[in-house]
């Protein structure tokens, strides 16, 4: 079945989607026409914007509520300093795909996931290396899901602590509210009044910052992409985060992942969608979403530098 896209954009920005037969472009429109030609067009399964952060924000967020009152899916082309503002922008029941100076295979797989999304797609179809980098995304962040797991679920059944991750299944379709971390107060508390649990905490986060001061110099003596691993990296900047109770922004977590930023995106989303991390409101700027561990991955994580520090 063939998938219909739009363009909101220039037409000479349209991507290639000769390569994916199932994927058909239907118009090429300019932001202040889009939302109307959703709302009132033939069933569209994929928009696709281009240069978001430059679309004004009534407009963008008329362009989103159009998506998302016709069940379609979004794809947007943003830069890194903009991509805070433009994701807080977007429901969270809107699928979307982000792309930051994304290269011709990023945007293959935006449209692919995007249409495999969209229709459940079961069937085989042309391997090809898009879909050979979701799947080998997929199975690393299944495999770290059941490692985290099982770490966390090592603690013995003592009363009141977390447990590990249980399996998604129906009854657990809106799982982000099974995961989410409590509202923690990120204000400083001064040195002088900070208990042990806190000073052990700060020897902790030392302990997280160097490790990933260690994993980045190994890139002044050999190719970054040899030891690429987005997905700890991620986890590390967060759990430090989490003990030094700062919060932090989708930008700074892909800074933080070492990895071209349409990538770092695409392990947000697969993370965030596994359980393994959430995604909390700025509750001092509605432009801004903060992405945070979940409590089996704090514990799994707490666990494991325990295991080291013996």
């Amino acid at each position: 079945m063939v998938s219909p896209l739009l363009f909101v954009g220039p037409p000479a920005d349209a991507p290639g989607t000769m390569a994916l037969a199932d994927v058909r472009q239907v118009a090429a429109l300019p932001p202040s026409r889009a939302a109307a030609y959703i709302r009132h067009g033939a069933l569209l399964d994929i928009v696709w914007v281009v240069a978001a952060d430059a679309v004004e924000d009534e407009m963008f967020a008329d362009i989103c509520a159009a998506v998302g009152q016709q069940g379609g899916n979004l794809i947007c082309e943003t830069s890194l300093a903009a991509l805070d503002r433009v994701i807080a922008a977007i429901p969270s029941t809107i699928a979307v795909q982000f792309l930051v100076d994304a290269d011709p295979v990023d945007k293959a797989i935006a449209l692919t996931t995007a249409r495999r999304t969209r229709h459940r797609v079961v069937h085989d179809i042309a391997r090809d290396d898009a879909m050979e980098r979701i799947d080998r995304l997929q199975d690393e962040v299944a495999r770290i899901s059941r490692l985290l797991g099982d770490m966390a679920g090592q603690r013995g059944g003592l009363a009141g602590t977390p447990t590990g991750f249980v399996p998604l299944g129906d009854e657990f379709s809106d799982h982000m509210g099974q995961v989410r971390s409590p509202t923690r107060d990120y204000a400083a508390i001064p040195r002088s009044f900070v208990p042990e649990e806190r000073t052990i905490d700060r020897q902790r986060t030392k302990a997280v910052r160097r490790m990933l001061r260690q994993r980045r110099m190994r890139e002044q003596y050999f190719p970054a992409d040899l030891f690429a691993d987005p997905a700890w990296d991620m986890l590390l900047d967060l759990y430090a985060a989490r003990l030094e109770r700062q919060p932090v922004s989708v930008s700074s977590l892909c800074i933080a992942a070492a990895v071209p930023a349409t990538t770092a995106l695409r392990w947000i989303k697969t993370m965030t969608d596994a359980g393994l991390f959430v995604r909390e409101a700025d509750p001092h700027d509605g432009r801004r979403i903060f992405i945070a561990l979940a409590e089996g991955a704090c514990d799994a994580l707490a666990r494991y530098f325990e295991a080291l520090e013996e």
